[in-house]
């Protein structure tokens, strides 16, 4: 643990419109760099409903902003009835400024949306950078097609010349998995101050026992994430089980916490008829299910990919398609590393499909098997990336590139 630190702050801004992605990234960096620095602060501003549901460590807190909702579009909408988005854009942008000149952090770290949801970080970038604050953008691994991602920029403004905003570009992913900004036409001085940190290890969370009641053998776990936008992935996997062969060993389903309430029940209600089938809304402690798991099925969320690599998981993925294609894209290229398997939702839907991967999973290759340990420094070298950043060190990006 590095002392150097002591009483420094570092802000982290994660819009979380939609999901727990941003969130469950965020959270997982604030714990790290308080594990590694001694005496160090961080303080995480979202506008997730639901981060009063996890746990943070000793010198992590929270700020929650008014909410906003995804909508399947992309397009957003206030999570009030009450206030417009217009009105809840101005609440959130002046709890950002106002936050940040109190907490006065010597470090800003911004997740995925460089000025942040509709540009409501953009004062704040400023201010802080008068003031002589690091500032950083922290992308994951995969945005969107570059085609599609390209156009969606353009149409928010979001600059090209991201040095002038940021000291460095951080991605939690490697190189072989792609470049998010590719195609995006960002500057040359940008692609040079871009970081590839590899994917964020996780580990299980110091508890003795699962906080839910689930079978004490292997099973094979099935989340869609969220939930928000897992109905097809859950409703496939449910067709596979009512009639077709199945795993020799039991399932358990996470709806998710997004999971809209009709969907919920209507899943719940085709659960209860079959046996050694076990449905939950939602866990805040994913990993310990996870490390549970003789194999899992997941849409291929940036979280659930983390989790599969540093556990270790049989995985088949399932991914979306739209509004983004992200998922769609993690999953192909780790199916072409040989990390995972791979089933488009946008293809052969019929239970035997799924019947077949289901019952595969117990002889698929583990991810270690294909070198996924190797693909997990991404905690590490975000530590030493913070040290240099805020305690002066001198490593260049292409060390880590």
């Amino acid at each position: 643990m590095n002392t150097n630190l002591k009483g420094k702050r570092i802000l982290i801004y994660s819009h979380d419109s939609f999901g727990l992605g941003h969130l469950r990234r965020c959270r997982t960096i604030a714990h790290a760099l308080v594990d590694h620095f001694a005496g160090l602060n961080v303080l995480i501003i979202s506008g997730s409903p639901i981060i009063g549901s996890f746990d943070f460590k000793s010198r992590v807190d929270f700020v929650r902003i008014p909410g906003v909702v995804k909508l399947r579009g992309g397009d957003y909408t206030s999570l009030s009835e009450h206030i417009d988005l217009v009105q809840t854009l101005e609440l959130r942008s002046s709890i950002i400024a106002q936050t940040a000149t109190t907490f006065a952090p010597d470090l800003f770290l911004v997740d995925k949306e460089p000025l942040g949801l509709r540009g409501e970080v953009a004062i704040t970038l400023e201010t802080l950078r008068r003031k002589g604050v690091q500032t950083v953008l922290g992308l994951r691994d995969i945005l969107d097609d570059s085609v599609l991602l390209k156009a969606d920029w353009e149409n928010r403004g979001t600059p090209k010349d991201l040095e002038n905003y940021f000291e460095e570009i951080w991605v939690f992913g490697v190189k072989a998995m792609g470049n998010p900004l590719a195609g995006l036409e960002v500057s040359q001085r940008s692609q040079e101050m871009t970081v590839y940190t590899g994917y964020l290890k996780r580990t299980i969370p110091e508890m003795t026992k699962a906080p839910v009641s689930l079978p004490t053998e292997p099973f094979v776990l099935v989340t869609p994430g969220g939930g928000g936008d897992g109905e097809t992935m859950v409703d496939w996997v449910l067709n596979a089980l009512e009639s077709q062969p199945r795993p020799a060993i039991p399932v358990v389903i996470v709806l998710g916490p997004f999971m809209a309430q009709t969907l919920r029940r209507r899943f719940q209600h085709r659960v209860s008829h079959l046996k050694g089938v076990h449905v939950i809304t939602f866990d805040a402690n994913m990993e310990l299910l996870m490390d549970r798991a003789a194999g899992v099925v997941a849409m291929g969320g940036y979280n659930t990919f983390c989790e599969i690599l540093s556990l270790d998981k049989r995985a088949v993925l399932v991914p979306r398609s739209t509004p983004r294609m992200e998922q769609t894209l993690r999953a192909r290229r780790a199916a072409s590393l040989g990390l995972i398997e791979m089933l488009d939702s946008e293809g052969d839907r019929s239970p035997h499909t799924m019947s077949v991967a289901l019952r595969a999973l117990e002889r698929q290759a583990l991810p270690s098997a294909a070198g996924a340990n190797a693909l997990l420094s991404g905690l590490e070298v975000i530590c030493e990336r913070v040290d240099i950043l805020l305690g002066g060190g001198s490593i260049h990006h292409q060390d880590f590139a």
